[in-house]
């Protein structure tokens, strides 16, 4: 078994660097251009459209813009934040560090295609909303079966194995805190995590859309703020080392230094690599959240979703970075998964380790539940049968406990076999259909500078098929008619 792992991890390190880092890159810069830095450009209308109201019809309870980006969130910020960053620089060196930011800023454009295209081809689901890359593959592209080969793909990629990566993280984290209290881990303790662990997300599962969303939009933030004050407290401790450490990770980015056995091309690939992993842009993930908005145009969740690729890079694993580079840590291959923990120890005690179990908790936690969300609206792509979605909640919480008690070192390998399968289908379909998210961009900032709260009804997209939702409401002001040019 361990045999197949290491040739299966070699097959993928070969697959993400040769293949899909620059496929991802080439389009992610392709888009940059084409929409004149949409990611950077317009950063003002992200802030302003992540607190946006929702004006829902008759009837409808909204998930607003801030509950689908928590949502999103909660499957992006997870552990990987914590120990995939420090991974990445204990393989790459400082420099994947740079790479990573850099990835961030450029992966944003696509973040902004595939979440805007995600709300364009939405589908009503009763009062709620569905949609993601099978959906537009399907109504974009008029390709089903590629919109059927992503949602099996995701449901695996995401809800099983990622379920399962995740429980196994929680249970693991207590049980650290535990043999740090007891000297020792009790047997007993990994049963009961799992016993309380698919309760707990059974109860929230089975509630529907609205209780993730609620349960995501209370959690995310407290996590978040919770991170990243413990990680301001170490490098305020340790501030006169900040320009040693900014230092290091330019110079190990552009080969100005080396570390380790890490020269410029493994940190190019870790830092890219795993930023990807991290933020999940142009990846397919976060669009089946972007989808469950209630917003006046798509344009608004594609920037909110762009900022989420921000708050995950360039805050959360930047702190990270910060945490492990300031406490001057050993390179290596064995190093990555106990970087962090023994960083926070050196600068601010044993406590900080309890502290990052509950970190650890809520960053597992709430992407336990952005994954299953995943898989819920693939799973109503792939059927429309009753009891499918009951069978998936089911094997879902069934992996959830099983993710508690197991080893999962051979289904992390899996994924990133998933996950690049993932990234090409998904990017083969926003290649084509990103001339309809930028025409879609046109219209929103030309109705900005006309000094409107930008509209959009399907009517302003003449010729383009597929379309389900934005029907058009009488009274509305006159706006200028950029898409139909």
């Amino acid at each position: 078994m361990e045999s197949f792992n290491a040739a299966l991890a070699s097959f993928n390190d070969g697959l993400w660097l040769y293949l899909v880092v620059p496929v991802l890159a080439a389009l992610c810069l392709y888009f940059t251009v084409r929409s004149g830095a949409v990611q950077i450009r317009l950063l003002p209308d992200m802030f302003r459209s992540v607190v946006g109201k929702s004006a829902p019809a008759p009837g409808q309870k909204p998930v607003s813009s801030f509950q689908a980006f928590a949502i999103s969130a909660a499957a992006r910020i997870g552990t990987g934040n914590i120990v995939g960053v420090a991974t990445a620089i204990a393989l790459g060196g400082p420099g994947a560090v740079f790479w990573m930011w850099v990835m961030g800023l450029v992966v944003g454009a696509a973040s902004f295609v595939e979440s805007t295209l995600a709300q364009l081809y939405k589908v009503k689901d009763g009062k709620d909303f569905r949609g993601g890359p099978a959906y537009y593959m399907e109504r974009g592209l008029g390709k089903r079966w590629m919109g059927l080969l992503f949602s099996v793909v995701i449901i695996v990629t995401f809800s099983f194995v990622f379920n399962s990566v995740q429980a196994n993280t929680i249970s693991g984290a207590v049980g650290t805190s535990a043999e740090q209290i007891l000297g020792e881990t009790p047997g007993w303790l990994a049963p009961v995590v799992g016993v309380v662990l698919t309760a707990v997300v059974a109860a929230i599962v089975f509630g529907g859309l609205h209780r993730i969303a609620n349960t995501a939009q209370l959690l995310v933030p407290l996590m978040v703020v919770l991170y990243l004050g413990l990680g301001v407290l170490v490098v305020a401790l340790n501030v006169e080392k900040v320009p040693d450490v900014v230092g290091s990770i330019v110079g190990s980015a552009l080969g100005f230094q080396e570390f380790a056995a890490a020269g410029v091309g493994t940190a190019i690939s870790q830092g890219v690599r795993r930023g990807m992993f991290s933020n999940e842009g142009g990846l397919g993930s976060a669009p089946n959240a972007a989808a469950t908005a209630t917003v006046s145009h798509p344009v608004k969740q594609g920037l909110v979703q762009t900022l989420g690729v921000y708050v995950d890079t360039l805050f959360v694993c930047s702190i990270t970075a910060f945490i492990v580079l300031v406490s001057n840590p050993t390179y290596g291959e064995n190093a990555g998964p106990t970087m962090t923990q023994q960083a926070l120890q050196s600068s601010l005690g044993d406590w900080s380790l309890h502290l990052l179990t509950v970190i650890l908790l809520l960053l597992a936690f709430t992407s336990v539940l952005g994954n299953y969300y995943y898989g819920e609206a693939n799973i109503a792509f792939l059927t429309r049968r009753r009891g499918a979605m009951t069978a998936f909640r089911v094997v879902f919480l069934v992996i959830a406990f099983l993710g508690s008690i197991g080893s999962v070192q051979l289904v992390w390998t899996l994924a990133d076999t998933t996950m690049a399968v993932m990234a090409l289908v998904n990017l083969a379909a926003i290649a084509p259909l990103s001339t309809i998210a930028f025409r879609l961009m046109r219209d929103f900032t030309a109705q900005r500078k006309q000094g409107l709260d930008p509209q959009f009804t399907r009517d302003r997209l003449p010729g383009v098929r597929g379309i389900e939702c934005w029907e058009p409401r009488e009274h509305e002001p006159e706006r200028e008619d950029v898409l139909a040019r």
